[in-house]
């Protein structure tokens, strides 16, 4: 019993660093209740880490790569693995913060009735047409395969967050984003609204003239 109790004393002052001894224990006790009635071995990691606030911060930058290296690999399914993948391929060398903001303009694409309607779909659009692909990777005439695991597995979990506890308001509602080395010619007629390390994100107008 009294080791029972100093777990979960250790357990309150790492996840409730901001409130009382007592009410830390008592969250915690909570917390194991609700865990064993949703039957432990129905859950994956994911979202064991999920139900004890893991999973969670206040704002995108709190992200840090320590905190995501902790975290479990979650589970995929297609859509969520085409979002990993052009994470990787587009952005893997960004910040964590520009890695969540392009997969906000993916995810912004997708409810926006101009573009298709799922992650795989928006991704692959103009794929095998020349000038035609919307994300560089897809028509660069490579094979593109995973050679990094890790860059990999953390982009995994950039995507899963963002399809789940991401507030997705950092590049408010942006459709379109280029690398600051290059000047393509819709961004003079696109409004810019933010930039996170080499990437630069624009918010599509409802109609652009053609003149």
């Amino acid at each position: 019993m009294l080791i029972w109790i100093k777990t979960i004393t250790f357990v309150c002052i790492v996840l409730f660093p901001q409130v009382s001894v007592a009410d830390k224990q008592k969250n915690v006790i909570d917390q194991l209740e609700k865990f064993e009635q949703k039957n432990i071995s129905s859950l994956e990691p994911w979202e064991v880490a999920h139900l004890f606030g893991l999973t969670k911060v206040r704002r995108p930058s709190d992200w840090t790569s320590s905190k995501l290296l902790s975290l479990p690999v979650p589970k995929r399914d297609k859509q969520m693995s085409c979002l990993a993948e052009a994470l990787y391929f587009e952005a893997r060398g960004e910040p964590i913060i520009g890695q969540l903001a392009v997969g906000e303009v993916i995810l912004n694409r997708v409810e926006d009735r101009r573009y298709p309607s799922s992650i795989c779909k928006v991704i692959n659009q103009g794929t095998g047409r020349r000038f035609a692909c919307q994300f560089t990777y897809t028509c660069d005439g490579k094979l593109e395969s995973v050679h990094e695991r890790k860059p990999y597995e953390m982009a995994l979990k950039i995507a899963k967050i963002l399809l789940t506890t991401h507030d997705r308001k950092l590049t408010k509602g942006s459709t379109h984003y280029h690398s600051n080395y290059v000047n393509p010619k819709w961004s003079k007629k696109f409004e810019r609204v933010a930039k996170f390390g080499r990437h630069i994100f624009y918010k599509q107008p409802m109609q652009v003239s053609q003149r």
